[in-house]
């Protein structure tokens, strides 16, 4: 009887290596945040129509920055990254919205506002990386 060769992460029938992907991983962790977001404004405050504004811009990021990854060409590529950085903005925009009308608290909005600025740096980066490939 054979052995099998051992599995490593450089063997083709192994183990995939993991790369690291920042913006995947921070844009769903993100989403995760919005989601609790969402439930707190609707929970405590029973605000509705903002709070399903930022659900769907704040979630949509990770969406498309998901698409993005199966994107059909470089164009297609840079068209879904910078949908993401728009609906980030957009995100960023009803963050704002909600402190200053006293939906959350400073502690709150000084808690998310380094994720929403850490993604928007991030697709800022990607978009201009992906451009200059061009």
């Amino acid at each position: 009887m054979r052995n099998a060769p051992e599995r490593s992460d450089k063997c083709p029938w192994g183990k995939e290596p993991k790369r690291e992907d920042p913006l995947k991983e921070k844009s769903f962790s993100f989403s995760l945040r919005i989601i609790k977001l969402h439930n707190y404004l609707i929970n405590t405050h029973r605000e509705y129509i903002l709070s399903k504004q930022i659900l769907r811009s704040g979630t949509a990021i990770g969406a498309l920055v998901r698409e993005a990854k199966y994107a059909q060409s470089k164009a297609d590529f840079l068209h879904k990254l910078t949908i993401a950085l728009k609906e980030a903005n957009e995100t960023y925009y009803w963050l704002e919205l909600l402190h200053q009308s006293d939906y959350i608290d400073d502690t709150m909005f000084q808690s998310i506002q380094p994720d929403i600025d850490t993604l928007l740096s991030l697709l800022i980066a990607s978009t201009k990386t992906v451009k200059n490939k061009q």
